[in-house]
């Protein structure tokens, strides 16, 4: 008898990531689409939902040919996408704008407006703290990038767009509707719109007094569901564009944070995992609610029943390697303006030949601002000590290194609500692809880093084992067994004092230099 197979759709913001796993959690087969986001002024950040979902009948497409005789094996579709991300769709489900994704920071002055108050913490209303922290586990950020910041900037600023808006919609849920036509989200998913009361994790719901206090329409929500519930099949037009059965089942998913924890196997309390991709964070499930409102890190209810997770986001830590790709080395002014297929390679080796410490050049890789360990939207990157004996071999490790030291500023603020020390820290993303950063994290963080198998996939097959959770195939207990570990990389203890120095350094360049960043970028 055929083996039942589930597919895993991931959207990332470079685009979707499709394949095939078996009821083992086995990769069988993948494929990847390319989409783009636009930049707009004020700090806008926007993609084209059709767009992504041509994208995914490409790759799905391409995936399924390579794999036809395989096609009546799937039994069920999961999608995990891009988190934070908000599209307005009316009672159709066809979008009224483009999507406005995670990046795009337009809502901070609505924001800060109903977060206000006369007495302030950090910023923030202490009456207004009081009622989201103790409901939540955390708040709107003042960044203004999270979902609730998108609608309230799409409520004042295009209004019209928001009256005829039926659902907002998470990027996930708005491909599910497109997939089944439902109009449903997650628990774990709504948490970033800021107005669930998720007090006790297996109960919860909206809540009637933030929801008056963040001034969105309830009716404009959708109705929320377990990650791991069947949420309906195959409508017969998603299934003729992906040419796939109609009784093909789809599972309700989970954004990328939540299904890159269940695929990076780190499920128990003293092990954590890094994700290193366009951003980073770095993550751990407790069992219970907790936040640190002064770095911007909360306990957060996640995709597994039962458990919550340790949520924050560094902006930006891959795209720092691409922006090296597409405004340094291979500009569109450069003579050679194409970049080699092989370029994180050729990085990767170039690091390689650039000591420990990168000769004391020090980059800071806040290029879009930061979330966690600090909120602030006027920090911007930079080389730091660089001198006319610094070469791009120094350049690029440091690169390498300042994402790493950034991740170990956050590292002690993550174990302190885990409240332990991690035993080991399982590393996906693309970054995960290298050796080097693998290495690299280890010295910084002084922690056992294990590099994950095919860690590009972390996100896919999370997603492949929630679907595999929901439809009895496995349990969670099941799930670290099921993870392979490609190489277990310790510090290197030659390194230690070194990278000690130059992290305090690190730290140094934030205290003295923050003041200079809100000056120039407070527009």
């Amino acid at each position: 008898m055929p083996e039942k197979l589930i597919l895993a759709i991931d959207l990332g913001t470079s685009g979707p990531k499709v394949a095939l796993f078996t009821i083992n959690g086995e990769i069988i087969d993948d494929d990847f689409a390319p989409t783009g986001y636009t930049l707009l002024p004020g700090g806008g950040a926007e993609q084209d939902p059709d767009e992504w979902w041509q994208a995914i009948k490409t790759a799905s497409q391409n995936l399924l040919k390579r794999n036809s005789d395989k096609v009546s094996d799937i039994e069920a579709i999961s999608v995990t996408s891009q988190w934070s991300g908000t599209v307005a769709v009316n009672q159709n489900g066809q979008h009224l704008m483009n999507a406005i994704n995670w990046m795009d920071s337009r809502g901070a002055t609505q924001v800060k407006r109903i977060t206000d108050g006369i007495i302030k913490i950090e910023g923030y209303g202490l009456s207004k703290v009081y009622h989201w922290l103790t409901r939540t586990g955390g708040m709107p950020t003042r960044a203004g990038k999270d979902p609730i910041a998108h609608i309230l900037y799409i409520k004042e600023n295009l209004p019209e767009i928001y009256e005829k808006t039926y659902k907002f919609l998470e990027p996930k849920d708005y491909l599910n509707h497109r997939l089944t036509g439902r109009f449903i989200s997650t628990y774990d998913t709504m948490v970033l719109h800021w107005v669930t009361d998720n007090r006790d994790v297996n109960n919860i719901r909206y809540s009637d007094k933030l929801i008056a206090l963040s001034g969105i329409d309830r009716e404009k929500l959708p109705n929320m569901v377990d990650a791991s519930e069947v949420i309906g099949t195959l409508s017969k037009k998603a299934a003729k564009e992906l040419g796939l059965n109609e009784n093909v089942k789809v599972i309700a998913g989970t954004p990328d944070v939540n299904s890159a924890a269940i695929g990076s196997g780190a499920i128990n309390r003293n092990h954590a995992h890094i994700c290193i991709g366009t951003s980073s964070w770095l993550a751990s499930y407790v069992p219970f609610k907790k936040t640190d409102i002064f770095h911007n890190i909360a306990s957060l209810p996640s995709a597994l029943k039962g458990k919550y997770l340790i949520t924050n986001e560094q902006e930006t830590a891959g795209e720092c390697i691409n922006y090296l790709r597409d405004n340094v080395f291979f500009h569109k002014d450069a003579l050679n303006t194409k970049a080699p297929d092989n370029y994180y390679e050729l990085i990767n080796q170039l690091a390689c030949e650039s000591p420990a410490g990168s000769n004391n050049l020090i980059f800071t890789p806040w290029l879009y601002g930061e979330r966690s360990p600090i909120e602030d939207n006027f920090v911007r990157g930079g080389f730091h000590n660089l001198s006319l004996q610094n070469n791009r071999r120094d350049m690029i490790r440091s690169v390498f290194e300042g994402v790493a030291y950034n991740n170990r500023w956050l590292l002690k603020y993550v174990e302190k609500i885990a409240g332990n020390q991690f035993e080991y820290i399982n590393f996906i993303g693309g970054g995960a692809r290298s050796d080097l950063w693998s290495q690299i994290l280890a010295d910084v963080l002084q922690r056992e880093i294990r590099q994950i198998e095919r860690p590009l996939l972390a996100n896919a097959r999370g997603a492949a084992m929630l679907a595999l959770i929901g439809l009895g195939y496995i349990t969670v207990e099941d799930i670290p067994e099921k993870t392979k570990v490609k190489t277990i990389y310790q510090p290197n203890e030659k390194n230690r004092a070194m990278y000690n120095n130059l992290f305090e350094e690190y730290l140094n360049i934030y205290k003295q230099n923050k003041g200079i960043y809100r000056r120039l970028n407070n527009e």
